[in-house]
């Protein structure tokens, strides 16, 4: 069995976080949560490769979920705060930093810390 290294702990912090925002914009399907695993894997081994970036992991694989569902579905998170005008999606910022956050440039606004969409779209968490 494996030890629960700081990076281990790191990456299934990161894989909670998108996830939990995947589940408050109701997206978090088998095929969704599988890319959510794919970027947790690449991720292990960039982080192994250059272990300063642990802090990076949430942005960084909100990121990849994001793009990866760009691909498949389309936009993703779509924002909460613009009620008019065509819907766009959140971005991640900083790109590559610690504590990311999701940012509409339209309204130039912090919507939410990166797993904590629920709050900010008035998701429900029900157990």
């Amino acid at each position: 069995m494996e030890s629960f290294t700081p990076l281990e702990q790191a990456l299934h912090a990161a894989r909670a976080l998108v996830l939990a925002d995947l589940v408050a914009g109701q997206v978090a399907e088998a095929d969704v949560v599988s890319l959510v695993e794919d970027s947790v894997a690449e991720r292990r081994w960039w982080v192994e490769q250059w272990p300063d970036g642990v802090p990076f992991l949430p942005g960084l694989v909100a990121q990849d979920v994001q793009d990866a569902l760009l691909e498949r579905y389309g936009r993703w998170p779509l924002c909460p705060v613009c009620g008019a005008g065509d819907p766009h999606a959140l971005d991640v910022e900083p790109e590559l930093g610690p504590d990311p956050h999701w940012v509409c440039h339209k309204a130039g606004v912090k919507v939410a810390s990166v797993g904590s969409l629920g709050g900010a779209t008035g998701g429900t968490h029900t157990s």
